[in-house]
């Protein structure tokens, strides 16, 4: 299902409305702009309707998931992963890297942890439909078929050398492709969140960035 996304408005502003509430937490359906292509997301799913309420424990998790997400995402810009013969390697960590980061935004917004493990689980695709109704407002192409490939991303965790017809399909992604669309999204989450990078994130490979 394809979801037309609202014209974008700040994350400060979806915030600020959220505030507003008598308890700083307001369901979805009470949200504007945004609310219509969440609940259409819910709808589509069969998710659990959510709340979002921001709080100090869901604002230290979802730093934390952001620190998974840098330290794992350095890990797949070594040479390690560079090879593409190393493609469903890399398929597998970008699938972490993603899902923490997305999840990270999503806590930051005021989903709970407890929903994201229940209704987003390892569906990049999914976690990045959610964000992006929810603000993100990451409108890659090449990342929403990335998204797609990897999902669910535990797939790529497994081998295949005796059931070559089983191997799912990498989309033609290999890792100098994949490399840079994870990277993106990472950077658009430390952003957008204003989490810190992790404790000696500057002694980590880097892919080139300066």
């Amino acid at each position: 299902m394809e979801v037309h996304m609202p014209a974008p408005t700040s994350r400060r502003a979806l915030l600020r409305a959220m505030a507003t509430g008598p308890t700083a937490a307001v369901t979805l359906v009470a949200l504007s702009p945004r609310h219509q292509a969440l609940v259409s997301l819910h709808r589509h799913y069969d998710d659990e309707p959510a709340k979002l309420a921001r709080t100090r424990e869901g604002r230290s998790i979802s730093r934390f998931r952001y620190h998974n997400a840098e330290r794992s995402c350095q890990l797949l810009e070594t040479p390690l992963f560079a090879e593409p013969r190393f493609t469903s390697e890399a398929l597998h960590r970008a699938g972490f890297v993603l899902q923490q980061a997305l999840c990270a935004y999503l806590l930051d917004i005021g989903l709970t942890d407890a929903w994201n493990a229940r209704h987003i689980k390892q569906d990049i695709a999914k976690a990045l439909a959610y964000a992006n109704a929810a603000g993100l407002g990451h409108g890659c192409p090449d990342m929403a078929r990335l998204a797609t490939v990897l999902s669910p991303y535990w797939k790529w965790g497994y081998h295949y050398d005796d059931w070559e017809e089983d191997r799912p399909d990498t989309g033609g992604f290999i890792p100098s492709s994949i490399t840079p669309l994870v990277r993106t999204l990472v950077e658009r989450i430390h952003d957008v969140t204003g989490h810190p990078r992790p404790k000696g994130w500057h002694s980590f490979p880097r892919g080139g960035r300066s």
